[in-house]
């Protein structure tokens, strides 16, 4: 066999291979003889059954085994013997295998780039120090008062003002006749100026005083996300039954009596702290992180194999349709399609693979290992995540080994970033100096 590799690019590659015809003789040869002892053709006696007979009937069955087998093996051994990194599937489009001829072929691959040893010692980064404020507990105290809250009719004649809960009743018709997509919903409770109503409903029903009928048109846009309503006026006949306000309860240790870890208030002011300090510090990491790459970036440029890109938007993709499904939606009810999200995360998906092309040749470069024990801890720290057991996030991984091994190398990465940041140069600044600076950039790059 003879394989010829031409570069067309840093990362693609075009392999011509020639495979003698003795080796395609032998290779049918070896095909014919296997069919033949077991094919069983009328007026042959089983194993007997001439080469000619079966060419004649199963040439192109025995052409289609003998084809993809010669490929595959060429290309294996190609890759091997060059030590080709392929991303992606090999591309080609296999000729016709003829027995009294050499076979020609070619496979189209893309590669990881070889990168350079990267220079990443000395870095500047900005380090921001945020602080948890007193305001965002109370924020998230708020948010559990509302978990908690209870609803009251309110007595007086008054009009529906915003913060107000209505009790509804309502149809829609389309050209005056009742439409089977807007059927009658009675005893509706819905907060003003929330979904799913339209939001003409919150603007005729602010001011309105129960018991009353209200008309109210609605005219859904042609690219409406429900292909029922899509372009239709619909005429909705509402009677406003009575308003309700909200009653928070307290913010004391009774309002904590239902959750089974805490026992005061300020239990739980205390874990909402620890929470927003741990959130503090993805996002710190997160930003310095954002600022490692963009300086890397600056020092080396290279391509990036589509084939990475298309897995990481495929991945982006995937985890929307997931967190839609989740809550019983999908791409399409909310205006989306897999060919939207495509154009897009294009760019966030370039970069994600650039950044992990990064990481790689980093993990390389310096020999970064993960021990067992820093394994074990990530363990630990998953399982407190997740609210479970560490023997069970192993055993989640005993069962499936490629999981396995992508997770380990994503702590491999986290290694990497951190090794970066720990050979830089890190300047602490306040929220404050890191917007002001942040301005100033933007508006720099506004003028250019």
């Amino acid at each position: 066999m003879q394989v010829k590799i031409e570069d067309q690019s840093s990362i693609k590659k075009v392999l011509s291979f020639e495979i003698p015809k003795e080796t395609i003789s032998k290779e049918l040869d070896k095909a014919y003889a296997d069919l033949k002892k077991t094919v069983e053709i009328k007026g042959f006696r089983k194993g007997k059954v001439p080469r000619k007979v079966l060419e004649n009937r199963f040439a192109a069955d025995v052409h289609a085994e003998v084809a993809p087998r010669l490929i595959q093996e060429s290309f294996i051994e190609a890759v091997e013997n060059h030590k080709l990194d392929i991303v992606g599937g090999p591309q080609l489009d296999p000729p016709e295998l003829k027995p009294d001829a050499d076979y020609a072929f070619e496979i189209t691959v893309e590669v990881k780039p070889q990168l350079d040893d990267i220079d990443f010692q000395g870095l500047e980064i900005k380090k921001t120090l945020y602080e948890v404020s007193e305001a965002e507990i109370e924020s998230q105290i708020y948010m559990l008062q509302k978990t908690m809250a209870t609803k009251r009719k309110v007595e007086d004649a008054r009009p529906v003002k915003e913060g107000d809960f209505v009790l509804i009743d309502y149809e829609g018709f389309l050209n005056g006749e009742p439409f089977e997509h807007t059927p009658k919903v009675e005893n509706y409770v819905t907060a003003i100026n929330m979904a799913p109503l339209p939001k003409e409903f919150s603007e005729k029903l602010i001011g309105a005083i129960p018991v009353q009928d209200l008309d109210i048109e609605v005219v859904y846009a042609d690219d409406f996300h429900d292909e029922n309503l899509k372009g239709k006026t619909i005429e909705y006949k509402v009677t406003l039954k009575e308003i309700q306000e909200e009653v928070l309860p307290e913010a004391n240790d009774d309002l904590v009596k239902g959750l089974e870890q805490y026992k005061t208030l300020d239990e739980v002011k205390a874990a909402i702290r620890d929470n927003l300090e741990k959130g503090i510090a993805q996002r710190v990491k997160h930003e310095m992180s954002e600022q490692v790459f963009s300086q890397i970036l600056e020092k080396i440029d290279f391509e990036v194999p589509q084939a990475l890109v298309e897995g990481e938007l495929n991945g982006i993709i995937s985890e929307t349709e997931q967190a839609y499904s989740q809550n019983n939606t999908s791409l399409e009810e909310v205006g989306l399609s897999r060919e939207l999200m495509q154009e897009k995360y294009r760019y966030v998906a370039e970069k994600q693979a650039r950044r992990h092309l990064i990481l790689d040749k980093m993990i390389a470069q310096e020999k970064i290992e993960l021990s067992d024990e820093e394994l074990d801890a990530s363990f630990e720290e998953m399982a407190q995540a997740m609210s479970a057991t560490k023997d069970a996030i192993k055993n989640f991984f005993n069962l499936d080994q490629r999981q396995f091994e992508y997770y380990k190398h994503t702590q491999l990465e986290k290694k990497a970033i951190d090794l970066i940041i720990e050979k830089s140069s890190v300047i602490e600044v306040t929220p404050e100096d890191a917007q002001a600076a942040d301005a100033q950039t933007e508006e720099e790059g506004a003028e250019v």
